[in-house]
């Protein structure tokens, strides 16, 4: 099954008519994008978007095979016309299925969110699942009350990478699934920013009129076993970290910096970061990181590794000159060791969050210069076991490796 996306663009297109922002001014050449719309087999059309005849045969095809056309969205867009020949577009209710002459079967799948879903059979088994923008499926049983896997998934990555986890969760996709990123705005610049966070989702963008076949998987992207996050403070460190971690569910965050008695600042804080995280995601607050890297289970978000050390080197008295040279020290290096190697070992995904402290001023005091030398050593090691290390300066994220 070959599926031509004659658009991969929002409703109203890529760049925006009349928008100045940064994003919609660098989208020229193949990161101009029309309105999202699908051409599958030449013989079903997903969603009709102005300019679709043109598109189909900048493609290489036509529209004359074209026996269904079905709509996903309520159209926010320019005003379509129907081109001659061209079937009237229709849609079909929530959990009906629709059999094609062609040997296509089409089930619509409920969204929680104004649209419908399309899950496509080819003649030959394959499957693909198309969500309209701004939406996840609000249930993915099937008529006989299970869940398929799909070989393709067209997704508004971007808009709703909570569709992504929810599909995770039941089993919908899997490794060697095709996640492409559809109905792409101006939330995102495009280009390598665009690229590198569709990639940790394990997503990819393609450009207009590309065609793809449905359960060739050369081009799915690898996600990250080992992440570590790097960055100063109000740098967008952690909500980095947090975006890496969106598309999958049932992530386990974990706070080394525990509570703080009356300290409201703090409070706020922790609040904030709550309030950004998932709802399925659960917290664990700890400072014991060896047994969970070591275990089986869901992604781990540790943020951060600077609360991490400073706990450890408050337990080991590395404060304390005397008892920094009587044992405290190579009690650190132990500790840090024991870490490092357990990250090696592990078979989680693990995204780690740390300060960037090392291009800062000279601290006034001895102990602020331990802690400052140490962290960047604990930095140097944790990256060392990483297969992608990130920087983020001023929101901005730099790929140092990987």
């Amino acid at each position: 099954m070959d599926v031509t996306l004659l658009g991969t663009g929002a409703p109203v297109g890529l760049p925006r008519p009349g928008c100045p922002c940064a994003a919609c001014a660098v989208a020229l050449g193949q990161d101009a994008r029309a309105a999202t719309a699908l051409l599958v087999d030449g013989t079903l059309l997903l969603d009709l978007t102005p300019g679709a005849a043109f598109a189909a045969a900048r493609a290489g095809h036509s529209l004359a095979g074209v026996r269904q056309v079905l709509l996903s969205h309520p159209h926010d867009g320019p005003a379509v016309e129907v081109p001659a020949g061209l079937p009237q577009p229709g849609r079909v209710p929530d959990g009906r299925e629709l059999a094609l002459l062609t040997g296509h079967r089409v089930r619509a799948v409920a969204m929680d969110a104004p649209g419908t879903g399309y899950a496509v059979t080819g003649p030959n088994g394959q499957r693909l699942l198309y969500l309209p923008p701004g939406a996840a499926p609000a249930g993915l049983e099937n008529g006989n009350g299970a869940v398929e896997s799909y070989d393709m998934v067209l997704v508004d990555v971007v808009g709703r990478p909570d569709a992504l986890a929810k599909l995770r969760a039941v089993g919908a996709l899997g490794p060697t699934t095709d996640v492409v990123a559809v109905h792409l705005d101006h939330d995102v610049p495009p280009g390598a920013e665009l690229r590198r966070r569709l990639a940790a989702a394990g997503a990819r963008a393609v450009p207009d009129g590309a065609t793809l076949t449905v359960g060739v998987y050369e081009d799915v992207p690898d996600v990250p076993r080992r992440t570590l996050v790097l960055g100063g403070a109000r740098s967008g460190k952690s909500v980095e970290a947090e975006r890496r971690l969106e598309a999958f569910p049932d992530v386990l965050y974990v706070a080394t910096g525990g509570q703080r008695g009356n300290d409201t600042e703090w409070a706020a804080r922790v609040a904030a970061h709550r309030e950004r995280r998932p709802g399925s995601w659960r917290t664990t607050e700890t400072c014991d990181l060896v047994p969970l890297l070591a275990g089986d289970g869901a992604p781990l978000l540790v943020d951060c590794l600077s609360l991490w050390l400073t706990d450890v080197m408050d337990s080991v008295g590395a404060w304390d000159d005397a008892v920094w040279a009587d044992g405290g020290e190579r009690a650190l290096r132990e500790r840090v060791r024991e870490l490092t190697e357990a990250v090696r070992a592990s078979r989680r995904t693990v995204v780690a969050v740390s300060n960037e402290v090392g291009s800062g001023i000279v601290p006034a005091t001895a102990s602020g210069r331990r802690y400052r030398d140490e962290l960047g050593r604990l930095n140097a090691a944790f990256a060392g076991e990483c297969e992608q290390v990130v920087l983020v300066v001023a929101g901005q994220a730099l790929v140092l490796r990987g």
